[in-house]
C-alpha cells in the first residue's frame, strides 16, 4: 500500500534509523559493566533509546554520571566495528533541503560527530544531542527542541524513530511519528502513526511551496 503525507520538516533519530551501531553500543556497555563487575545483573535492553546519562543515573546512582559517560565515549571512540548506514538513508537525505531536516539523538555530540564522520553521512546544519537538552527521551523536550531549531511547529514535523522511548518522545512533543522496524517489533512501538521496515520504503519530494511530499510504500 502506498501513502503520501506532507510535512514541513523531518526529525531523524540516529541509531537504528540512519545508522546501525547496536553492536558497538552493546560492546561498550558490556565493557563498562565488566569494569564495574556488573556482568551478571546488567541489562542491555535498559539502554535502548535513552541517553547514557539517564541510564547511568538509573542503574548506578552512586557513581558520577559525567565521568561514567566519558568512559563510555572513550570506549566507543575505540570501536566502530560493524557500524553501517541503513538501507535507503543516503537517498532520502540527498533529497532533503538542508534546512528541512535535523537529527535528534540520545547520543552525545561527541558520539554523533564520530559516527556520522565514520559513516560519511552529512552533518545537519542544526542538531539535538543528549548534551543539548535537560530531559532525554521519552520526555518531549528533544523533539520540541528539534522543531524549534528548524523554525517549525511540532505538528508540522515528521519524527522518524525506532525505539519505544523515541516514539513516546515524538508523540509527546505533538509530532507525527514514522516508526522504522529495525530494532523493535511493531507491537513495542505503540503510538507511532505509520510503520516501515526500512527507509528504502520512504521517498521525499520538495515542493515549490517549501513543503515535503513524503511517499511511504507500506
Amino acid at each position: 500500500m502506498s501513502l503520501t503525507i506532507t510535512f514541513s520538516g523531518i526529525l531523524f533519530d540516529m541509531d537504528g534509523v540512519l545508522i546501525s551501531s547496536t553492536g558497538a553500543d552493546e560492546r561498550c556497555w558490556l565493557r563498562w559493566a565488566k569494569h564495574h563487575h556488573m556482568e551478571g545483573t546488567f541489562s542491555l535492553q535498559s539502554t535502548h533509546g535513552r541517553r547514557a546519562l539517564d541510564t547511568l543515573r538509573a542503574i548506578r546512582p552512586d557513581l558520577d554520571p559525567v565521568i561514567e559517560q566519558r568512559r563510555l565515549e572513550d570506549y566507543d571512540a575505540e570501536d566502530h566495528s560493524g557500524l553501517i548506514i541503513l538501507p535507503g538513508v543516503e537517498t532520502l537525505l540527498a533529497a532533503l533541503p538542508a534546512d528541512r531536516w535535523t537529527i535528534v539523538t540520545s547520543a552525545t555530540v561527541r558520539l554523533l560527530e564520530g559516527r556520522l564522520s565514520y559513516a560519511k553521512l552529512p552533518m545537519p546544519a542544526v542538531l539535538v544531542s543528549a548534551d543539548k537538552v535537560a530531559n532525554g527521551k521519552p520526555h518531549p523536550e528533544p523533539y520540541l527542541t528539534g522543531a524549534k531549531l528548524l523554525g517549525l511547529a511540532p505538528a508540522d514535523c515528521l519524527v522518524i524513530e525506532d525505539s519505544p522511548a523515541g516514539v513516546a518522545s515524538g508523540k509527546a512533543a505533538g509530532c507525527r511519528v514514522l516508526a522504522v522496524l529495525s530494532s523493535h517489533p511493531q507491537s513495542e512501538l505503540t503510538g507511532a502513526d505509520w510503520f516501515v521496515a526500512s527507509l528504502e520504503q520512504v521517498t521525499a519530494v520538495p515542493q515549490p511551496d517549501g513543503m515535503l511530499s513524503i511517499h511511504l510504500d507500506t
